[in-house]
């Protein structure tokens, strides 16, 4: 068994950059003396930390990190080793050009700032390639190894010369003639036909990127290429240290909150050992509640562990604020534990942070940290991430436990990409992956674990599956579909469904005949609305709930209908419906409402299928409960995310495991309160 599987701790601590200060053995010396204070335990170590190791090309200089890392191993901590492919030193810039990224409009980036390299640069991919090698063999017995750290976040994409012969490769590799890729891109329109492999090259911005099956392609090339440099820098790694587990730190959007969208995470999470992603929510902020916001980060966390379908790591998350919203609030009192035990509750076995120390200059002086410019161990937010370790190692036994969903939800890259390129419906209003978190909203509030999957996981453990706005869809996946519902699942499925195939191209011949057979029903047309519109949809129990945005025009042929429209010329036909296949049922959602109007459809299924939570008796919108489980035992995580103390009844009595207190079938928490419960 590795060091990562035989550690009973939760990993608590986080990125670490002790090249910074070099010049103040002071301080490295006391960075050792607070990390066994905050109870950390584990430092992702190196990452920009290439001009250090190699200052000049050839000469490598390790002794400082052999220091660090022996006097980490000193106090029983681990250390994540990453590589420092994320930032190249400027001898590099200033010597190979190349390295740099060319942007779409094909001009040459300068050094500075970050992930600004070329993937496909022979001479970055050989300059990495060494380092990392050196890196393996010199600490690949190294006590404080645990694990290793691929980069920084990839993300971005170049347009060079070497680029763009490798996408070219990739789209011949991929389509064999120029008549398919023809066909698939639709070349003949506006007289974008392809007579020769040497005329493909990257969308431009310039032309409208009127070419959609040339835009998904691009993205996909993205991906694959990522991932292709990825596995150029584990290929010695992997070789020199089997046993060490390998990860790289997925991302989310951090405007609202929604997946990353520039590399495919599905494709890339078969390539990891560990998810582990950077958790940044704008907590406080005067646009949402904090349980709106806690929901979207319950989403996130039940997407990327669902990708693997076990544990995961938070690599990054802020102890206090960050230095790039737009308004850089701190965490208030409380708020720290409660988003950590968030992750813990969803299925994370850390939680490490950006950053351990505040940088003294530069963009991330301001960054939150665990030890502030002050160096004390008195402040608040020192203080709070101690707490946090405490609470970790009282609840370490909940460390690997698993979670088990009845309910999963489809999220797609590819669809977003698709969705996003279609110049049609309202530009404004898709919102692809909110929609799918509004969906979510409705189990995140009554306590319903759900996993976020692909469309290439098996669906046949889940009762109930639901596709919102799947756009794209080939045929291969409504046959999968086909094949869940009539072995008796339950589907869930929404207006923009099923209109383009895996080339974006549409389906002739109206609604595809294997969805008109699951649905039982033929969507004759998709009316979009300006956003002062709306319409009414009624309910067979008499219930009115008002649409907005997008109208399904609805053919019943097989199914029944569940609430029929009220205005507009369509008024009187199905709005939402119901068809048997096999022995299981397919419901088609033809309008969008508002979040709280999903309560009617989702209700019923809910109780249909017995799908509710059997742990909580009375619920609380505010008050999320999460289980975990292990060795049939199930522990619930009970969190407040509201500004009120707030309560919920529950099944049975229990005991807090932060306390090692009783706790009866009545629980009262504080603002931000969390508990940890288990059977007695």
């Amino acid at each position: 068994m590795n060091k990562y599987m035989s550690e009973k701790r939760f990993l608590h601590g986080g990125d670490y950059n002790p090249d910074q200060w070099l010049n103040y053995p002071e301080i490295l010396e006391k960075d050792i003396e607070l990390m066994q204070k905050a109870n950390t335990n584990t430092f992702s170590i190196g990452m920009f930390s290439w001009a250090t190791l190699e200052p000049e090309e050839g000469q490598f200089n390790f002794e400082w990190l052999d220091k660090i890392m022996d006097d980490i191993a000193g106090i029983g901590g681990n250390v994540i080793l990453s590589t420092p492919s994320g930032a190249r030193p400027a001898w590099m810039s200033h010597k190979y050009p190349e390295v740099l990224r060319t942007n779409e409009r094909r001009e040459k980036m300068l050094h500075g700032g970050r992930h600004n390299h070329c993937f496909s640069s022979p001479v970055y991919r050989e300059k990495i390639a060494i380092i990392n090698k050196l890196l393996a063999e010199r600490y690949k017995n190294h006590p404080a190894l645990l694990m290793w750290h691929i980069s920084n976040e990839y993300s971005g994409e170049c347009h060079c010369d070497y680029c763009q012969a490798n996408f070219r490769q990739w789209v011949k590799d991929k389509y064999k003639t120029l008549d398919e890729v023809n066909y698939a891109w639709w070349g003949p329109f506006w007289s974008h036909t392809i007579t020769d492999w040497d005329q493909i090259e990257s969308p431009s911005p310039i032309g409208e990127n009127a070419v959609h099956g040339l835009n998904l392609d691009w993205k996909r090339f993205v991906t694959d290429q990522t991932i292709d440099f990825y596995e150029h820098e584990i290929k010695d790694i992997r070789q020199i240290t089997p046993d060490i587990p390998i990860t790289t730190n997925f991302m989310a959007d951090t405007d609202d909150l929604i997946p990353f969208q520039s590399l495919d995470y599905a494709k890339f999470s078969q390539h990891v050992d560990i998810i582990s992603w950077d958790c940044y929510p704008a907590w406080h902020n005067d646009w949402g509640t904090t349980a709106d916001l806690a929901s979207k980060v319950g989403f996130i966390n039940d997407q990327y562990r669902s990708l693997k379908q076990k544990p995961f790591l938070i690599m990054e998350s802020t102890p206090s604020g960050v230095n790039w919203h737009k308004v850089n609030k701190t965490k208030r009192p409380g708020m720290h534990l409660l988003s950590s035990l968030q992750f813990i509750a969803h299925g994370s076995d850390s939680n490490l942070y950006f950053q351990w120390r505040k940088s003294r200059g530069s963009s991330e002086k301001f960054h939150g940290a665990v030890v502030d410019h002050d160096n004390s161990e008195n402040n608040r937010v020192f203080r709070e991430v101690s707490l946090v370790g405490e609470v970790l190692e009282k609840i370490q036994e909940v460390k690997t436990s698993d979670k088990h969903a009845k309910v999963a939800m489809i999220y797609d890259w590819e669809n977003k990409w698709a969705l996003d390129d279609a110049q049609g419906f309202g530009l404004e209003t898709k919102r692809y992956p909110h929609t799918l978190q509004d969906h979510y909203r409705y189990f995140w509030d009554r306590d319903i674990e759900v996993d976020v999957v692909t469309k290439e996981h098996d669906l046949s453990k889940y009762k109930l599956v639901i596709i919102p706005m799947l756009y794209m869809i080939d045929e291969s996946t409504m046959i999968k579909l086909q094949e869940y519902v009539h072995s008796g699942g339950i589907l869930v499925s929404t207006y923009l469904t099923g209109l383009v195939n895996e080339s974006d191209l549409t389906y002739l011949g109206g609604w595809p005949e294997p969805l008109q057979e699951l649905f039982g029903i033929s969507v004759l047309e998709t009316d979009t609305y300006y956003p002062s519109q709306y319409n009414q949809i009624t309910f067979l129990d008499g219930t009115t709930v008002e649409t907005k945005d997008y109208q399904s025009v609805i053919d019943l042929l097989s199914a029944k209908t569940l609430a029929s429209y009220e205005k507009d010329f369509y008024a009187g036909t199905p709005a939402v419906t119901v068809n048997t296949f096999g022995k299981g049922q397919a419901y088609f959602i033809g309008a969008r409402t508002e979040v709280s109007s999903l309560n009617t459809i989702y209700d019923a299924i809910i109780e249909e299928f017995d799908l509710s939570n059997p742990f909580v008796v009375n619920g609380n919108p505010v008050v999320s409960v999460q289980s975990r489980t292990k060795n049939n035992q199930d522990y619930y995580f009970v969190m407040n995310f509201s500004e009120h103390p707030q309560s919920i009844t529950v099944k049975e009595e229990t005991v807090d495991i932060i306390s090692g207190e009783t706790q009866g079938k009545n629980i009262s928490l504080p603002v931000y309160g969390v508990k940890v419960l288990k059977r007695r």
